[in-house]
């Protein structure tokens, strides 16, 4: 009888021990596991028109609304935007009237961190003057005011006016990891090309956003 009970006494300690050991695994396993990160994680996708990287930026940053009108003081500029995309052949597409200029709505909103790009015609169609005709006469300095559609004034500050190749890798112009909140405009210079309908250069105004 005494046998028996010793017996019964181990095997039931030996349940107690392994049921304890299976809850202290269980509980370790839990607290040092790899977290699980489901897939909309606030990350969103966009792409570079000109040097086709593709790059993140966190959703919260999305602050700001889409920018509605753009006015440029120093060289008189007052005027709306439309929303641009990409071009079948892989460029930064341009607003459809030249009094317009665009905003590049694949990348940052302008107020938010990274860099927004936006483009304007230059020249003269049927007498008319384009919208970024006078964007080269902008200096170190000068201010941009961007209006969006929360009804936000934000105001950028001219930081360098650089000249480029028509085929020179733009990714600059698209892409920024500082953090800070830039906003580049984008138009043609130089001598117009009656065969390729277009002109010998570009110009880029950079901007970062007024402290």
């Amino acid at each position: 009888m005494k046998l028996r009970r010793k017996q019964f006494i181990k095997l039931a300690s030996g349940i107690i021990l392994f049921t304890a050991i299976l809850v202290l695994a269980f509980f370790y396993n839990l607290k040092y596991q790899t977290p699980i990160v489901p897939p909309s994680s606030k990350m969103i996708t966009t792409v570079s028109p000109s040097s086709k990287i593709i790059t993140t930026a966190p959703l919260e940053q999305l602050s700001y609304g889409e920018p509605v009108r753009i006015n440029i003081p120093a060289i008189n500029i007052d005027t709306t935007f439309e929303n641009v995309g990409v071009t079948p052949e892989g460029a930064m597409a341009m607003p459809k009237n030249i009094d317009e200029i665009g905003w590049y709505d694949l990348g940052t909103r302008p107020g938010n961190s990274g860099s927004a790009v936006i483009a304007g015609h230059y020249g003269y169609k049927k007498g008319q003057a384009a919208a970024f005709n006078n964007i080269y006469k902008l200096i170190k300095g000068d201010k941009i005011l961007v209006i969006d559609s929360n009804g936000n004034t934000i105001s950028f500050v001219v930081k360098e006016i650089k000249s480029y190749d028509p085929q020179a890798n733009t990714a600059e112009v698209f892409i920024s990891n500082d953090g800070v909140s830039h906003l580049n405009l984008i138009t043609c210079e130089g001598v117009w090309n009656e065969t390729t309908k277009s002109y010998s250069g570009r110009l880029v105004i950079f901007a970062d956003k007024d402290k």
